[in-house]
């Protein structure tokens, strides 16, 4: 299995993403780098792209699988492309404050601690629906991890298309995330057109 260990200050930097938004309080003491010429248009697609596979934590082949399933849909493809992604079990699970990044929700999904409707889901991938509760399980209630995720996360504001419950750990997809409730900085026309090229 492919793993991006790219040291993520660096990476935000590169990408000029808040490391708040990875769920990261650091900050780094270097100043960015000014590019000496102007980015081309393939640039500026390349790099909205890179940070949607970032921020997420997708692959390039999962992340073109994404793409492929928008495009599928009717409306608008780049819409339908960030509701995708942000329907991930592992985005969810770190949306309801059960995770302090989104790595760390992929880990506590992976590891068989997170229940969708009562049944155990051990796949970060899976698109969750409106109506489905997604819960922490019973045997891990009371895991370290998960206490200080709850402690962390309690000045995050959880995002209108989620309700969390936090004293029974278990969140209700309200309905399916729309463009403007996801307060990502993420260009979603520019990688619908590098794609379409």
């Amino acid at each position: 299995m492919a793993i991006d260990r790219t040291p993520v200050l660096k990476r935000c930097r590169q990408l000029g993403i808040d490391p708040v938004v990875m769920g990261i309080n650091k900050t780094s003491n270097r100043e960015p780098k000014r590019r000496r010429r102007q980015e081309s248009e393939y640039g500026m697609q390349l790099r909205e792209k890179q940070k949607a596979k970032f921020i997420y934590g997708v692959l390039e082949k999962q992340f073109h699988g994404y793409y492929e399933k928008a495009m599928k849909y009717e409306g608008i493809t780049g819409d339908i492309l960030m509701s995708l992604l942000e329907r991930r079990l592992d985005n969810v699970v770190f949306r309801l404050g059960f995770a302090r990044t989104r790595k760390e929700a992929r880990q506590t999904v992976r590891h068989g601690h997170i229940t969708v409707n009562g049944k155990r889901v051990d796949i970060p991938s899976f698109q969750v629906k409106a109506g489905d509760v997604v819960a922490v399980a019973d045997k891990a209630k009371d895991l370290l991890p998960i206490k200080e995720a709850l402690i962390s996360s309690e000045h995050m504001a959880v995002p209108a298309w989620l309700e969390v419950d936090i004293e029974k750990l278990k969140g209700t997809v309200l309905q399916l995330p729309t463009r403007d409730q996801i307060d990502l900085d993420i260009d979603a026309q520019l990688i619908v057109e590098l794609y379409s090229k």
